[in-house]
């Protein structure tokens, strides 16, 4: 199955629009901490966004960034850029001044969405950049830029959709990898329906008695897709909070609105697993929780299912495909894989001249689907080297068993040359997270004075001791091929991590070159 809308549609219409076309208005759409929203509220919201928007001269195609903490602003802003036929860029409102300017010049945008709270350093990365746009500022604050409070006070609450072509660019994605800068991914309004229809309602089930509660933040694909836009294209409802997500806010936002369905990530799901209070937590009222962004190690799933009783579906997505596309279903879950390919998208696994594998061989993922982008802002290059005509070819190594269920093998420019043997730093991962000691850990390749790759693998300690080294390389070696062992075993207090929340491998090989 695919899903192929009609020539003129926006997804604005798509999710937001219809719900209350359709007499659901009234519905619960945003659940706060202090209120709840409908869907009314909420397309109202948007509307006034979309019209301040176009007031203040944002034309159709162009970029509007959105730097807004979890809550209605951030919903009514994304919609309103969509409803406007403008398209929105997506960005970590905690993103340094640097960062920003790169940002800015990179995306050409006409206009940020501020929070009020972290106007100085957009105001300071306007300073350093070349390309400079307004800033719509929301929320309390002596600032001299417009304000969002006070600009929908000169407009109405109701605003027609623009009539994009299905085809437009909608939404642009970063690419989530782990080394070097990120690659904007042009999505189409095609792609945010399709995986909609194909994953979240025909494979997960969605329904609108679903209540949604996110780790990672909205202007992160994963979870615009599972919070936002997948509850909304049933009438369900998600649960926001602007926190950062530490366990204990997790376990807390669980307790408080009782959610059916928890998006989470490896990370957060280790924290809560070894929580001291993990046993006392209730989440008998979660369906299921989803896990993706990085692999989830086949003993932390087990300790999930075990501490908790939820069903854990892990699965694959990218930025190109914009969600997710392989995946555990409920009732069919295998441990330690991503699952099976979900209906609507076709996989195959391939050599590197593009020949097909059997099952069992580890090869390049190939992924095709109603969902492909259009292709990498600006990088002509890169995007006809992925993007294979109706084919993206990413750089996960994949493997399938017989029954179709898919594991992931690590990405094809991590994979080590150790001793004229490939080695995969993914498995000294799951290898080391048996051992009780290690809590999170990361495998990376470190080149020596003589020219030769190592494995080394830094490691975040749950109780250091001054042999944990040697005994961490004992337990690799007790268990895989000895050219697979870590060379080195460093234990650090945290990880680098990348816009996405990624463990960042390129910070990790500079700071082994430094030791």
């Amino acid at each position: 199955m695919s899903f192929r809308p009609p020539e003129r549609f926006n997804i604005a219409d798509y999710f937001l629009d219809q719900r209350v076309e359709e007499g659901r208005g009234n519905r619960i759409a945003l659940r706060l901490d202090d209120r709840q929203m409908t869907y009314d509220e909420v397309l109202a919201l948007a509307n006034r966004f979309g019209q301040v928007l176009l007031r203040i001269g944002v034309r159709p195609e162009e970029r509007v960034l959105i730097a807004l903490p979890d809550g209605p602003e951030f919903v009514g802003a994304l919609f309103g850029v969509l409803k406007s036929g403008a398209v929105v860029v997506m960005v970590n409102p905690g993103l340094e001044p640097e960062a920003l300017a790169g940002l800015f010049d990179y995306s050409q945008a006409r206009v940020a969405v501020v929070n009020a709270d972290v106007l100085p350093r957009f105001e300071e990365a306007i300073e350093i950049a070349a390309w400079k746009p307004g800033l719509l500022a929301v929320g309390d604050g002596e600032h001299p830029h417009l304000r969002f409070e006070e600009e929908q006070q000169k407009v109405g609450a109701g605003l027609e959709t623009a009539p994009t072509h299905r085809d437009d660019p909608a939404i642009w994605l970063f690419s989530g990898g782990t080394t070097g800068r990120p690659k904007a991914v042009v999505q189409t309004h095609t792609s945010f329906a399709n995986t909609t229809e194909c994953y979240a309602k025909t494979a997960l089930g969605y329904s609108e008695d679903d209540i949604t509660l996110s780790v990672p933040k909205l202007f992160f694909g994963y979870a615009t897709g599972s919070n936002l836009f997948f509850p909304f294209s049933v009438g369900a409802s998600a649960v926001l909070y602007p926190e950062h997500p530490t366990v204990e806010v997790v376990f807390e936002k669980i307790r408080r609105h009782r959610p059916t369905i928890l998006v989470n990530v490896p990370t957060m799901i280790n924290r809560m697993v070894q929580h001291p209070d993990a046993s006392s937590q209730d989440l008998s009222s979660l369906r299921f929780a989803t896990s993706a962004g990085e692999a989830l190690p086949a003993p932390l799933h087990r300790s999930w299912r075990e501490t908790f009783g939820v069903e854990l579906l892990d699965g694959l997505g990218t930025a190109e495909m914009w969600h997710i596309f392989i995946s555990n279903l409920p009732d069919e879950v295998r441990p330690g894989t991503l699952g099976r390919p979900v209906p609507g998208f076709d996989v195959e696994i391939r050599d590197t001249d593009g020949k097909s594998l059997p099952d069992g061989e580890v090869g390049r993922l190939w992924v095709r689907g109603n969902s492909l982008a259009i292709g990498y802002w600006q990088n002509t290059s890169q995007t006809a080297e992925a993007f294979q005509g109706e084919w993206f070819v990413g750089g996960d190594l994949v493997r399938r068993d017989e029954d179709g269920y898919i594991t992931y093998c690590g990405r094809a420019d991590d994979v080590l040359k150790v001793g004229g043997k490939w080695l995969v730093p993914q498995e000294v991962e799951s290898c080391l997270m048996k051992h009780p000691a290690v809590d999170e850990c990361a495998v990376i390749g470190v080149e020596t004075t003589d020219g030769l790759t190592k494995p080394w693998a830094f490691v975040i300690a749950k109780e250091s001791s001054p042999d944990l080294e040697q005994t961490l390389k004992q337990f690799v070696l007790d268990q895989l091929q000895p050219y697979k062992h870590p060379r080195r075993v460093v234990v650090v207090e945290s990880f680098p991590r990348t816009h996405l929340g990624k463990i960042d491998r390129g910070k990790l090989k500079r700071t082994a070159r430094d030791k």
